[in-house]
């Protein structure tokens, strides 16, 4: 066997690869499709592609994951899944958070129909993602629906980011989230508190208070007292 027959003996391996889960991607976009593969043990053959080599591949299977979830019979095995890829590197939590698995994750630790194994399997998922995941409009959404214990994790990475990233700063102003940010009740002193200020201090300092809870009020009240020359 010559050196490029070996060669593509791996080549067409990985093409396969990325076929199987593009293809399963696919597929599982159609509702009609989702008990189908779920007979076919398409879960199982997923999740050991959660770990591959190549970051294509690993990227696809949680799309395929994702789309699958809804649907699944395993959830609590699906969501360790997706937390064994999502916490590797930001590149690999990027993948979850553009599949929108990180709002998945949230709403299973949050519902009160799931079970204590896939609560605490769901809590632990999005803890170790979220400590990789450095991709804003990923991570903007639990702003506005996660519980502190949570939340914590999601101010933290606005704090990591927003400093070094001025695309990121404007995105986070008008999007809202430096509103919600102002929003949010933290105990002084606390690490939550801490994530705050270390955002805060990525704005003029009137623009913060600009979004603080009650200043317009305020500016309204200056205005009826104010008495012009």
């Amino acid at each position: 066997m010559s050196q490029r027959q070996i060669v593509q003996v791996f080549e067409q391996y990985q093409k396969s690869r990325m076929q199987f889960v593009q293809t399963v991607a696919d597929l599982a976009a159609r509702p009609q499709n989702i008990e189908i593969l779920r007979n076919a043990g398409v879960m199982s053959m997923l999740r050991p592609l959660l770990l591959d080599v190549v970051p294509s591949v690993q990227q696809t299977a949680a799309l395929a994951l994702g789309r699958l979830a809804d649907h699944s019979d395993d959830l609590a095995a699906t969501v360790w899944s997706i937390g064994q890829i999502g916490h590797h590197t930001p590149e690999h939590a990027k993948a979850v958070a553009t599949a929108h698995l990180l709002p998945k994750l949230l709403e299973l630790y949050m519902d009160a129909r799931s079970s204590e194994d896939l609560q605490a399997k769901s809590k632990k998922a999005l803890k170790s993602i979220l400590q990789k995941c450095t991709y804003v409009p990923g991570l903007e959404p639990l702003l506005y629906d996660a519980p502190s214990n949570i939340l914590k994790h999601v101010v933290c990475q606005f704090s990591k980011v927003l400093p070094h990233d001025s695309k990121a700063r404007r995105l986070f102003v008008t999007s809202g989230g430096l509103k919600k940010v102002q929003e949010i009740e933290a105990e002084p002193g606390s690490a939550l508190q801490e994530h705050i200020n270390a955002i805060n201090n990525c704005f003029p300092e009137e623009l913060v208070r600009y979004y603080t809870p009650g200043y317009s009020d305020a500016l309204l009240e200056r205005l009826d007292n104010y008495q012009s020359a």
